[in-house]
């Protein structure tokens, strides 16, 4: 029986907390892997990371659900991934997520990229919503989350052919934000995320917090919890320090504290 200690390593750099995905041997997602990338999220957090970068330690990112979930109509993948909240932890993670993407990423694992902020990938990767060759579609958001990304024609594309795209494809379509030769992978998230560590972390939180609000309701909604949201940003460190940045020096020389 695998040990779910195993399933997730986390590495800190700094302000960054790299987590690294090793299920073998392809990181299909199921009840174990899901709820070991929870906790290690959770973790990340409580340790002080301003950034997090996921990726796999295997060939692939992730090539899908186990397939044992789909068995009893369903019941099962619904109530267990009900159960551990990946994609809700992901996305009101108050810090920067980026998948930093290498292999392939196709189904639920495609899934598990889309919840993350950024996408950052090998040249080399593939994508895609593969369901409708079981006989299924999507069930963890990638058609919804497609639709956000690229619009709703891209995402009825993807989910109703079921095939793979290069990642150079994704990135015109505005799904992908970089792609870049698989032998930078590494480092170039790593520069993503150091960068995205070194800003405003508050402010960053209130910018995750908007955009899951317009996406979960309306502009209008957006709009209207604005001023609770903003509401830590005028009490942050980050902020006092950037008005004296730009007051004594300009724009672009405030060190955060992300406080």
């Amino acid at each position: 029986m695998t040990n779910p200690d195993d399933l997730v390593t986390i590495r800190r750099d700094g302000n960054v907390a790299t987590l690294s995905m090793a299920f073998a041997p392809h990181n299909l997602l199921g009840a174990a892997l899901a709820a070991a990338l929870r906790d290690a999220l959770c973790q990340a957090h409580r340790d002080g990371a301003r950034a997090v970068i996921l990726r796999s330690d295997l060939r692939h990112f992730s090539a899908g659900a186990e397939l044992e979930l789909f068995d009893d109509q369903g019941r099962r993948f619904r109530s267990e991934f009900d159960a551990c909240g990946l994609l809700d932890a992901i996305e009101t993670l108050p810090v920067p997520v980026i998948a930093s993407v290498h292999g392939v990423a196709l189904g639920g694992g495609f899934e598990l990229a889309l919840a993350c902020d950024f996408i950052v990938a090998a040249d080399s990767a593939k994508f895609g919503m593969v369901e409708a060759t079981l006989g299924l579609h999507p069930l963890m958001g990638a058609i919804q989350r497609v639709a956000a990304r690229a619009g709703v024609a891209r995402a009825k594309e993807m989910a109703l052919f079921g095939r793979r795209y290069d990642a150079a494809t994704l990135e015109r379509w505005g799904i992908i934000n970089s792609v870049v030769p698989e032998a930078q992978l590494e480092p170039s998230a790593q520069v993503f995320a150091s960068e995205l560590a070194a800003g405003p972390t508050v402010a960053h939180a209130a910018t995750k917090r908007l955009v899951r609000t317009y996406l979960q309701e309306t502009v209008l909604k957006a709009d209207a919890a604005m001023a609770e949201t903003q509401r830590a940003i005028f009490q942050s460190e980050d902020l006092a320090t950037g008005l004296q940045a730009f007051r004594d020096a300009g724009p672009g020389h405030a060190i955060f504290a992300g406080r």
